[in-house]
């Protein structure tokens, strides 16, 4: 697997490069797939990633888990020369994932990434990140044999492409009602390093207030995929083993912080658990920072 920490390194320099000389000429994304096969979990740092999120104790990979095994490799395909958006910067919009079956920490995976749809958003470029993950040897053909995919949406603010047009009318969020919460989360400023220190997400922004300033933020902030995690884990057993998981993200958490979170539960006819859906809050200012949903599949 690619080492998150050189990557981010060369997505400095390349930063670097691009203030000296001026942005990438690119207009259009790599043709690129970056496959690692035979990938297996490590069962402490699995066990650690448990703790930190508050799922329960479990051979299976949680859903979020998955998400950060796979995460090097988005990291390569974003940091390809040919790649041309800056990496340092990219705002996480959203989230989409289906887990198909249930992902053993035995079992060895075969993993892929690869970017795709780069089109425009008011603020700059946006493009979708997909990663798949199939149990190790299968063929690579049929969308029944991936059990776990996922599609990351991130936005490179302020960049706008020649030949990439903006959307015409600007997307509006519904008024926002703030409902009493179910849980109430408290976050301290090591947050981002406890996350990192179990997914290898080391970016600058989420590790401390100074390397946050540098990239222009005016505090660290958690990562996403901590707090997205975290409601899946709330959500808790009922997700059940097949399941579509679903996070848009809207005002980033800055650290040390209180997230105030909200789950309500469809149920289908006789009682099955069928929906839920959840969203968090600043209960200070009532400002929304993330929506989403988990449900149920045949």
């Amino acid at each position: 697997m690619p080492a998150l920490s050189k990557l981010y390194v060369n997505a400095a320099a390349a930063a670097a490069r691009r203030r000296v000389l001026g942005t990438h000429g690119g207009t259009e994304l790599p043709d690129y797939t970056h496959e690692v096969r035979s990938v297996k979990a490590g069962v402490a740092n699995l066990t650690a990633y448990q703790h930190l999120i508050g799922e329960s104790a479990s051979d299976v990979l949680p859903a979020g888990f998955i998400h950060a095994l796979a995460f090097p490799l988005a990291m390569s395909v974003m940091n390809r020369d040919d790649f041309p958006l800056p990496l340092l910067g990219m705002i996480h919009l959203s989230n989409k994932v289906v887990q198909s079956a249930p992902v053993l920490f035995t079992q060895a995976l075969d993993i892929r990434a690869r970017v795709e749809n780069l089109r425009g958003h008011r603020a700059g470029t946006q493009l979708d990140v997909v990663a798949e993950v199939r149990a190790a040897g299968q063929a690579a053909v049929g969308q029944e044999e991936v059990r776990w995919r996922g599609v990351s949406t991130y936005l490179a603010k302020g960049v706008f492409l020649p030949g990439i047009d903006k959307p015409s009318v600007p997307v509006t969020p519904p008024p926002f009602a703030v409902p009493d919460p179910t849980a109430l989360w408290q976050l301290g400023v090591d947050t981002g390093r406890a996350y990192a220190a179990v997914s290898g997400d080391f970016n600058p922004i989420h590790l401390s207030v100074l390397t946050a300033k540098a990239l222009g933020m005016r505090r660290s902030l958690a990562h996403g995929m901590y707090l997205a995690s975290r409601a899946l884990a709330d959500v808790g057993a009922v997700r059940g083993d097949s399941f579509r998981w679903d996070v848009a993200f809207e005002a980033p958490v800055f650290l040390p912080a209180r997230v105030a979170l909200d789950i309500s539960t469809v149920q289908a006819d006789g009682g099955a658990w069928q929906r839920s859906d959840y969203v968090a809050w600043n209960p200070l200012s009532g400002r929304r920072h993330f929506t989403g949903s988990v449900t149920a599949l045949p």
